[in-house]
């Protein structure tokens, strides 16, 4: 893994107060998201990092706007941060450094402008939901927040514009993360007023909002069946996802595999929390995820390396391509 100052020579950003705003990004990142942000160092090629780093700031800054406080300051606050985005990607110049940095990855990645774009406009549908009443709800929710927020960063790891394929692949990996996310955020989302089972499902299961909330043993014994079934959507959801990793670069394969796996093991951990996710959420073993990042490091260190010898050039030439 090439050194932070490397990373940023590699990705061709010279400037020291650009290198200064990426710097901070960096580190917004490392606190707010460890397993991702080291994922990333690890298994993405260097040229790549800085920008994917700061789409994934952007994407928690303006997340952080709209998940704290009441609704209307909530709004209110969207609304701003809109009208400051849109200001600075007419006029390519940004007071934030988490905008700098964001302009200056748009200028190496083009494509990623119109998921900024989309990501606003889904906004406020994130703003507004406190909960679905059926499947339908669920379904204009991945397609209007959850997919937009995931191309910020999945559309960077293409070259050039995503493909019809690509955006349905991620598609899936979104819809089966968030209900994954929704289940095994349960006892904190019901503490906040929200709930991400459908009132569609927890019918089906003999279940109420209210009841989960008491963990009655009524309510304990429904959502033992309700983990089940569950499971067994996200568990085919993520199956298929791993489609996803032949329509990446070569390059890029061992991080999207890492994404995936790494999702797996969270629903495994949640499986076996069971009915204690009634109390807190579930958190994938640490060796586990160690393993699979070992692995896929290794795998993308062989693919560098295979691509240096057949373009006669050293590992880290290969990596300034």
């Amino acid at each position: 893994m090439a050194s932070w100052p490397k990373t940023l020579d590699r990705a061709g950003i010279t400037d020291p107060a650009l290198r200064r705003d990426y710097t901070a990004q960096r580190q917004l990142v490392a606190r707010y998201a460890r397993a991702e942000y080291t994922a990333v160092r690890l298994l993405l090629p260097a040229p790549l990092v800085p920008d994917v780093l700061a789409a994934t700031a952007f994407m928690h800054h303006s997340d952080n706007l709209i998940d704290q406080g009441p609704a209307g300051e909530r709004v209110a606050a969207l609304a701003d941060w809109e009208s400051r985005v849109h200001a600075a990607l007419k006029s390519g110049e940004a007071e934030e450094p988490v905008l700098r940095t964001l302009l200056d990855t748009l200028s190496r990645r083009p494509q990623l402008r119109q998921y900024v774009e989309d990501f606003l406009a889904g906004a406020p549908l994130e703003v507004r939901t406190t909960g679905f009443a059926t499947e339908h709800d669920f379904q204009h929710y991945i397609d209007g927040y959850s997919l937009p927020a995931f191309l910020l960063i999945a559309c960077l790891l293409v070259d050039g514009a995503p493909t019809a394929p690509y955006v349905a692949g991620c598609r899936t990996f979104i819809e089966a993360s968030q209900r994954l996310d929704f289940l095994n955020d349960l006892a904190e989302d019901l503490a906040a007023g929200r709930l991400g089972l459908t009132e569609e499902l927890l019918a089906r299961h003999g279940l109420t909002r209210t009841g989960l909330a008491g963990k009655d043993r009524a309510a304990v014994e429904g959502f033992r069946a309700l983990l089940v079934d569950q499971a067994r959507q996200i568990r085919s959801g993520l199956s298929a996802s791993y489609g996803l990793v032949e329509l990446v670069p070569a390059r890029n394969r061992p991080f999207v595999r890492a994404l995936v796996t790494i999702q797996g093991l969270t629903l495994r951990a949640a499986a076996r929390k069971g009915t204690g996710l009634l109390d807190d959420s579930a958190r994938p073993q640490v060796a586990a995820a160690l393993r699979v990042l070992a692995r896929e490091y290794a795998a993308a260190r062989r693919g560098r390396d295979r691509g240096a010898a057949v373009d006669g050039a050293a590992p880290e030439a290969a990596e300034k391509a």
